[in-house]
């Protein structure tokens, strides 16, 4: 009974004209910005931090939090179409996605990316408000030593997923760790593999190196074949909508990434970037022998990762709420802008500002109706892309991808380097590497490093840590088991027959 008031009291504060102009504007905002190649939430969140000086802290947070899931459909969007991935939780969805617009199924492609969101985005709803105060104390048992094993874990799953060979897979996590140790120690302050270069004290950007690898080096990619061999994708859509077999194929796959994304979201750490890769590799170990083999456009390696990344932006808002633990950098300007308008996130959140509490989460299902409201009416619109030829598409792209890369710090440096990593987006093209395992390991990598140093400096040196806390010695042993398995030679064969080339 406690619940239905609670929700009543949030569905009376985010039914206002106010909260609901806010609510709406935040989800249209987001997913322009998630269409647009190289422009994500975090950058565009940031800019309008001082905007929301003139409004209450309620319609602030809606629409922040509107901009934060809207870019979550958005972002589908490029990654499907021009295999763009604006954020790193859509990096997975642009490997099936993008092979389904190729052969003309981009329509079903977004439909099910936008369906399957608008599900998980309902169910994590219902989640942050009936198991918010439980489901922190989940939170609560992580220290340093579990973090860095859900990373562990995390990068497993990454060699597991990754196409073609695994040696290959695991070269590219490597290089991502190392990428993503090129910054300023947290620890002593000193910058490091900086060469000297002020740009690179503070590490290189996400987007700086997916605009590189996967915008530009797809572009030079496609450049490299005769006229009449250049493909973005087919030109000839067969239809907006799913068939009957995709839509039965793919309902399963969003019901097990939805749950799957609604765990993993509420752990620091986790969030939407684990739950999209956890998805894809969860589909490919439980779909035995789907009508289309994934990375050659499997619905189910859209459907279940898009479910997935959407159902943890969601739920990732309990630990802000509920802890003030920020478990990604959306949610670290979140807590700054309730900090700017004199609220303490924290426990006291729901007590204290129980209009804020209730009506954010109501308004949560409210953008996530006016989201599918939007977008699938608009299916057509964005297939209209597909009608402009080569010539005028891969210039705009080039355009939307530096002005992208260049509003991250006004610094040409970033696109500079946007330039180099599409030289090495390249050569990975033509030594059949798969990227994303090298996104993954160099978003993980700075955190796995510090959660790493945290866990040894509490033991005092003591390695056995890692083995002698559970819930980190479970992980690890779950990551374990995963090497085992994949190497068994059944797996590893059946894992080759899957990854071949048609």
């Amino acid at each position: 009974m406690e619940l239905l008031n609670n929700l009543a009291l949030g569905f009376h504060v985010a039914m206002t004209w106010q909260n609901l102009l806010y609510a709406f504007g935040g989800a249209v905002l987001g997913t322009l910005i998630g269409v647009l190649p190289g422009l994500g939430p975090v950058a565009t969140i940031a800019m309008l931090l001082p905007s929301i000086y003139a409004l209450d802290a309620t319609p602030a947070l809606i629409m922040l939090a509107g901009i934060y899931y809207g870019a979550q459909y958005g972002g589908s969007t490029t990654a499907i179409l021009i295999n763009v991935p604006g954020e790193s939780s859509s990096v997975v969805t642009a490997i099936d996605g993008y092979q389904m617009a190729r052969q003309g199924r981009a329509g079903a492609a977004l439909a099910a990316a936008g369906l399957g969101s608008f599900f998980a985005g309902c169910v994590g709803t219902v989640i942050i408000a009936a198991f918010a105060p439980p489901l922190t104390e989940l939170a609560f048992k992580f220290g340093p030593a579990e973090y860095f094993s859900l990373m562990v874990l995390g990068l497993v799953g990454a060699v597991v997923l990754a196409s073609g060979s695994l040696v290959k897979a695991i070269s590219m996590i490597l290089l991502g760790l190392l990428l993503g140790q090129i910054n300023t120690d947290v620890i002593s302050g000193t910058p490091r593999f900086s060469f000297d270069i002020p740009e690179l004290t503070d590490g290189i950007g996400f987007v700086v190196i997916a605009m590189g690898i996967f915008g530009f080096g797809e572009i030079i990619a496609n450049l490299g074949q005769p006229a009449e061999q250049r493909e973005v994708f087919t030109k000839d859509v067969k239809g907006l909508w799913p068939t009957k077999e995709d839509f039965k194929e793919a309902w399963p796959s969003v019901l097990r990434g939805t749950s799957l994304g609604s765990v993993l979201g509420v752990l620091p750490g986790g969030g939407a970037l684990l739950a999209s890769f956890a998805s894809y590799t969860l589909e490919k170990k439980i779909v035995k022998s789907p009508r289309i083999p994934f990375g050659k456009g499997a619905i189910q390696g859209v459907a279940g990762p898009e479910a997935a990344n959407n159902a943890g932006a969601q739920t990732s808002f309990i630990p802000m709420l509920t802890l003030g633990i920020p478990p990604n950098a959306v949610m670290a300007l979140m807590v700054g802008a309730m900090t700017i308008k004199g609220i303490q996130p924290g426990p006291q959140v729901m007590t204290s500002n129980p209009d804020l509490f209730w009506g954010l989460i109501a308004s949560m299902w409210v953008g996530n109706l006016m989201l599918v409201v939007l977008n699938l009416p608009l299916i057509g619109v964005w297939i209209k892309l597909l009608t402009v030829p080569y010539r005028f598409l891969f210039p705009a792209i080039v355009t939307f991808c530096c002005i992208g890369t260049y509003t991250l710090s006004n610094n040409n440096f970033d696109v500079f380097m946007t330039a180099a990593f599409a030289l090495v987006g390249y050569v990975f093209y033509k030594l059949s590497c798969e990227p994303a395992p090298l996104l993954l390991g160099f978003i993980l990598g700075p955190m796995m490093e510090e959660n790493l140093r945290r866990a040894l400096l509490l033991s005092r040196g003591d390695w056995g840590t890692f083995m002698s806390r559970p819930l980190s010695a479970g992980l690890l042993i779950a990551a374990f088991l995963m090497v085992v398995v994949v190497m068994l030679p059944s797996i590893k064969n059946k894992r080759e027959e899957a990854f071949q080339e048609e």
